[in-house]
């Protein structure tokens, strides 16, 4: 699943080409990748075409103002429509933002000119110069949702979401853990405890501050707790800088693959030397996810 340095490379990736431009026309392709509503009721994987052609009509016809990332959220500020799109029988909200999740194998991204859309291809987005947005997922566990202003801040996902790793300060950081009788995995990985982190970068910044994945926050010593705070930061910005990491599915906004899976330090290497102490590199189930770690230097 692309975490927090793959979700923002995407929006970096696509912010010079997609914001100030308007969205011209929407091919949605598999209404279950979309709904307007993230509210009690949502039936946004049901496929009924309908559904698909009223997303396209809420869509069409605004600017993106502004293309943004929320943990592992990808999200586009939208602009009002103009009195010609929106007619004057229509109710159409002044603000709409397109939230998109990538789940497992999701991806955004600017295909080349007059590539064709493929069979995993579910909406094309094409913009006023004639430039296409496509969102692409082969498993169809991602989805995105046209929400207004709204019913963004109050869509239970979204308002829960805990902290951002890379604006959070130590002493707040620090804050987050100390005291709490959960593993300090199973505490990074919780959206709601700080938002963004999954597999790769928890066991990545967990293995470099010499911590347990397993470890309860409450028996690390705040002075690792800060090392934990400088080295999560520093791993997710060199992640971001190397474009995130690729093995699978994962592609920047212009289809390129990540780097920084060439500078993993534990994760996927299990059964390999520790950097560090020469050691085997270990493998277990923790907090539900395979993490790698080293037991001599991770206590």
């Amino acid at each position: 699943m692309p975490e927090l340095p793959e979700v923002e490379t995407i929006a970096r990736g696509l912010a010079p080409d997609v914001q100030g431009r308007l969205i011209a026309e929407v091919e949605v392709r598999y209404s279950g990748a979309v709904c307007q509503s993230a509210g009690p009721g949502t039936t946004r994987k049901t496929t009924a075409p309908e559904k698909g052609r009223a997303f396209a009509d809420l869509v069409r016809g605004r600017r993106v103002d502004k293309v943004w990332r929320r943990a592992k959220l990808l999200v586009f500020d939208l602009g009002p429509k103009n009195a010609a799109e929106s007619g004057a029988d229509k109710v159409s909200p002044a603000d709409l933002h397109l939230v998109f999740h990538l789940k497992m194998t999701g991806s955004v991204w600017l295909p080349p000119s007059g590539a064709q859309p493929d069979a995993h291809t579910h909406i094309v987005f094409t913009l006023d110069n004639g430039t296409k947005v496509h969102f692409r997922d082969i498993r169809k566990f991602g989805w995105c949702l046209a929400l207004t202003g709204e019913e963004l801040r109050s869509m239970p996902f979204f308002a829960a979401l805990g902290p951002e790793p890379l604006e959070i300060g130590e002493k707040d950081f620090v804050a987050l853990f100390k005291g709490r009788k959960a593993g300090m995995k199973a505490l990074l990985l919780d959206q709601e405890i700080i938002a963004g982190i999954g597999n790769i970068y928890a066991d990545e910044s967990l293995f470099r501050s010499g911590i347990h994945p397993r470890t309860k926050a409450a028996d690390v010593p705040e002075a690792k707790l800060r090392t934990l705070h400088r080295e999560l930061q520093a791993v997710l910005r060199q992640a971001i800088a190397e474009n995130g990491s690729t093995f699978s599915d994962y592609r920047t906004a212009q289809g390129d693959a990540g780097a920084f899976q060439n500078r993993f330090l534990v994760y996927g290497r299990a059964g390999e030397k520790c950097v560090k102490c020469g050691g085997t590199l270990q493998s277990e189930v923790v907090a539900g996810r395979t993490s790698v770690f080293c037991p001599k230097c991770q206590k």
